[in-house]
Formats: structure tokens, sequence, C-alpha cells
């Protein structure tokens, strides 16, 4: 009877002890963030229990598990599996509170500087992004090194390993070369301030907005939903367009084909009226102007601005469709056409135009050409 009941009380009083530690944990950390609001530090570390009960029973269980006398014959199997799902425990705990402080870190400044200066909240963004993917790296290589030492035959390997540490190093430089070089560009983009999250680039000919930064690669959400992803090394040594960098503000122009009987001050009166009514708009500058000719065409342009390339893009299309619609309304020969009439003559030797009459068969009547005069 002694043998079913002990394991049982020490399992299920490690159990129910890791519980209650929980719970408890959880009601302060909850009252908590009710009492600081300001900061979602409290809330956050909540997302920690279940590595945090983990941890707690795992331990428990480490400490008691030989009295419990739980599979006797396999004693020091048992005590490393507790081991490894300790180191494993605390490994993720170690990560999820890290990553609540600086998610925490980051939402107060972010919250204190969006206003002012968000390309400097988008440059932190990817600072904290990098640094959290780095410690989470180093903490899983540090819980792999402690859980293979756990095992005698790797503790005794560790001299010979460190005896040829230097020539492993070499042989995984070279022919981890290119990872290496992706890493170092990683570190360069978050911390030269080359290009952030959220910024809009320009990438081989496609505009998108930077979604995701990693040691290795970078992601593109293009304007249809598409990701394009790249290596950053590839931002290290290829040029490319950063539509955000310094001030996100931005100028778009917008060109029309017209004839040229086009009413340009009233065009340049209902450019004014359609940017009053587009919220796109941020009011700075506008103007139209005429860029070029053709025999058959002019080229109008329209000059808007926006506070950011999301919005210079509706202003473009907004003014666009606007200007169309109401030159087709109202001034429908200012439309490009195909001029089908007579040209106009040039003066007769006398200084008038002689209109052109019919011939009697209906075909256009020819003028014979004035002889030239001779001194």
């Amino acid at each position: 009877m002694e043998t079913i009941l002990r394991p049982l009380t020490v399992v299920g009083g490690s159990i129910l002890l890791t519980l209650v530690i929980g719970w408890a944990t959880d009601l302060l950390l909850r009252k908590a963030d009710a009492r600081h609001p300001e900061t979602p530090l409290w809330g956050l570390l909540r997302r920690a229990r279940i590595p945090y009960q983990v941890m707690l029973c795992a331990a428990l269980l480490r400490g008691s598990y030989v009295e419990a006398q739980v599979f006797p014959e396999h004693r020091a199997t048992v005590g490393r599996v507790l081991t490894l799902l300790l180191i494993g425990s605390v490994a993720w705990l170690v990560t999820r509170i890290a990553a609540a402080v600086v998610e925490a870190s980051y939402s107060r400044y972010a919250h204190a500087h969006a206003q002012r200066d968000p390309a400097r909240v988008r440059r932190v963004r990817t600072q904290v992004s990098l640094i959290m993917r780095v410690v989470t790296a180093v903490v899983a290589v540090v819980a792999v090194a402690a859980m293979l030492l756990t095992f005698p035959a790797m503790r005794a390997a560790g001299a010979s390993l460190l005896a040829s540490a230097g020539i492993l190093g070499i042989v995984a430089g070279v022919a981890a070369q290119s990872t290496l070089s992706n890493m170092f560009a990683g570190f360069q983009i978050a911390f030269g301030d080359m290009v952030r999250m959220g910024d809009t680039v320009v990438v081989d000919g496609e505009w998108g907005t930077v979604e995701e930064i990693t040691l290795t690669f970078l992601a593109v959400r293009t304007w249809d939903e598409r990701r394009i992803t790249m290596p950053v090394s590839y931002f290290t040594s290829k040029p490319f367009e950063n539509w955000s960098r310094g001030t996100p503000q931005m100028t778009g122009t917008v060109f029309w084909h017209l004839d040229h009987t086009a009413p340009l001050d009233l065009m340049r009166e209902r450019l004014r009226d359609i940017l009053r009514e587009c919220p796109a708009w941020d009011g700075r500058d506008y103007n139209l102007t005429v860029t070029d000719t053709t025999p058959n065409t002019m080229q109008v342009r329209a000059l808007v601005t926006a506070k950011d390339a999301d919005d210079i893009w509706t202003v473009r299309v907004t003014v666009r469709e606007g200007m169309i619609r109401w030159l087709a309304d109202e001034h429908p020969y200012a439309l490009p056409r195909v001029n089908t009439a007579d040209a106009a003559l040039r003066p007769s030797a006398d200084g008038l135009h002689r209109p052109r009459r019919p011939s009697p068969d209906g075909s256009p009547r020819r003028f014979p050409e004035q002889p030239a005069k001779t001194l």
C-alpha cells in the first residue's frame, strides 16, 4: 500500500503545489496590471505562467522523486528526464520574460514618440525585433549545451571538443560563409538605420512595405498582398529605394493628354476643389502645368502632396478620376480626338484666305499654285 500512496502523494502534492503557486502568482500579476495600467508589463508577464508552472513542477519532482520511489530501478533515467525538463522549462521561461520586458519597453517608447518621430519608432522596433531573436537563439544554445552536459559521455568529450574548437571554427566559417554574411548584414541593417520595419521600399521594381526583418532574410509585402523574401545582404550590397527615409511626406504626379483647347485655368480651379474633398491630401502644395506638346495633344501635369506613400497613391487616383469625369461632363472638347477637318490654308499672295469651293463632281477643288516671283 505504501508503494502506491507514496508516489501518489509526492506527485500529487507537487502538482497541487504547482497549481496553487501558479494561481497565486497569476492573481498578483492581474492586480499589478490593474493597479498600473500605464505599463503593459504585468499583463505580458502573464503569458509566462505556463512555462513558470512547468518549471515549478519539474523542480519539485526533481527534488522529491527519490523519496517517491517512482521506478526505483530506473532512478538515474527518471532523474535525467526531469533535469532535461527543468532546463527546457527554465529556458522557455527566460525567453518569455525577456520578450515581455522588451515588448513592454517598446510599447511605452512607441506611445511616447509615435506622433513626434514615427521613423525613430520604426527603427527601434526593428532593433528590438532582432535583439529578441538573438536573445532567443542564445538562450536556446545555452539550454541545449546544458542538456548535453547532463550526459557523462558528453562531459568526457568536452575537453577534446575544446581542443579542436579552432579547426572546427574555421571549417564552420567557410561552410557557413553565406549565412554569416547575412547575419552580419542583419545587424548592419538593424543598427545602421538603412531600412526599418514599416518602411515603404522599391526593390527589383516591386513596391511594398517591409513586414519582417530577421538576421538572415527580409520580407516585403507588396500592394497586392504578395510577400517578397530577400536575403538581408541584398540591401547592403545593392541600391534600393526607401520612400520612408527621412520624412515620409511625398509628392506625386498625375498626367493627362488633352486637346490644345483644354481650359487650363478652369482645370486648376477644379484641381483645387478635388483636393479639398480628398481626405488623403495633406494640404501642403499643388499645381497644374503644361509639360509637353505634340501635334495633336498637350501633356498636362498636376503635382499633389500627401503625408506618406499610401496616401499619395490615393490622392493621385482620386485626382485622375475626378478630372477626367469633370472634363467629360463639362468640357468634352478638351479630351483628345482625331482631327478630321480640313487644315487651315496658308495666306495667298494678296494676304487673303480663299475658301475651298467644291468642284462640280463633288471632289475638293485644287487651286493652282501661285507662280514664284522673279526679280
